[in-house]
């Protein structure tokens, strides 16, 4: 048995898809199946229900689900032993957040916590918005802040997490200026002239969120991608250097829109709420992270001052 198949069936019972897990994983959805076979054939059992749309696990497979969250956390926790990342003081808080909140939204949020509730010894590392949720599932962190739109909703279980909405994120097209100070590329393009799009690679959040302000667009989009990457501080000087225009969140232009040099390139705009998640306290995989005095105060004053879900 492979630790990979184990992240394989957690990331298939979170989303209940063979295809969107699969994309998650970076794998052909056959290969990813047949990864989660050979789960199966280790375990001896069914743990998947593959009669029913959404996916769902068999009681068996809820049982396994379980053990495989206790397995992942543990490999973690040994892994960390190891590199000597567990020398830090126990009072540090760990978090997991996406690149993009990273860099605009956590530094102030932080300062502004910290105003309130004292200061906080604190570890960040930064992911894509689908390895920072499994940083959180496996054990790797105290807290993870994600996105949430509900066309693309993270489907952890309501029982074992708990989540407190911080705000929302506005997300646009947005294009260089030009000598005037108007944007240089407007969409929403021609089918004999459409937009040239830096795009997000596939299977990234917010190139998700990109899908969906296509589809509800009142008017079609037309785009042809001239550029990738899972970096929206890459897409924004790609986009200032006037290769195109980027779909960025607003947190991530505010000095280029007040100085001019970058503009909206179009009507479109979507919102998105930025959530803060921790596992339960009761939760059965690891109660030494929610019993912390200092992590369980932290979330008490924030409860306060945003509300629980």
């Amino acid at each position: 048995m492979e630790s990979k198949w184990l992240e394989d069936f957690v990331t298939l019972a979170e989303t209940r898809s063979f295809s969107r897990a699969a994309e998650l994983r970076n794998v052909t959805q056959p290969a990813f199946s047949r990864r989660i076979q050979a789960l199966e054939a280790w375990a001896g059992a069914d743990l998947i229900d593959r009669t029913s749309y959404p996916t769902r696990l068999t009681p068996a497979g809820q049982v396994f689900y379980e053990q495989a969250l206790e397995m992942l956390g543990s490999i973690n926790t040994t892994r960390a032993l190891l590199r000597g990342k567990s020398a830090g003081s126990p009072d540090t808080i760990a978090f997991a957040v996406p690149h993009t909140l990273a860099m605009t939204f956590f530094p102030q949020w932080l300062t502004e916590v910290e105003k309130g509730f004292g200061p906080l010894s604190t570890r960040l590392s930064a992911f894509n918005v689908h390895d920072a949720v499994m940083q959180l599932v496996n054990g790797g962190c105290d807290l993870v802040m994600v996105y949430h739109h509900p066309r693309q909703p993270m489907h952890l279980d309501p029982q074992r997490y708990d989540t407190l909405t911080l705000g929302t994120e506005t997300m646009r097209p947005y294009t260089r200026c030009d000598s005037t100070g108007q944007p240089e590329l407007r969409l929403p393009g021609t089918r004999t002239k459409p937009v040239p799009l830096l795009s997000y690679t596939p299977g990234a959040y917010l190139a998700r969120m990109v899908d969906v302000m296509a589809t509800e667009s009142a008017r079609p989009l037309h785009m042809h991608k001239v550029f990738e990457t899972d970096m929206a501080e890459v897409l924004k000087m790609m986009a200032l250097a006037g290769h195109g225009i980027a779909f960025l969140p607003e947190s991530a232009v505010r000095r280029e829109i007040k100085g001019r040099t970058l503009a909206p390139a179009g009507d479109n705009a979507l919102d998105m709420e930025i959530r803060l998640i921790r596992e339960r306290p009761h939760s059965s995989t690891d109660k030494s992270r929610g019993t912390r005095a200092n992590l369980a105060s932290l979330w008490d004053y924030l409860t306060h001052q945003f509300g629980t879900r």
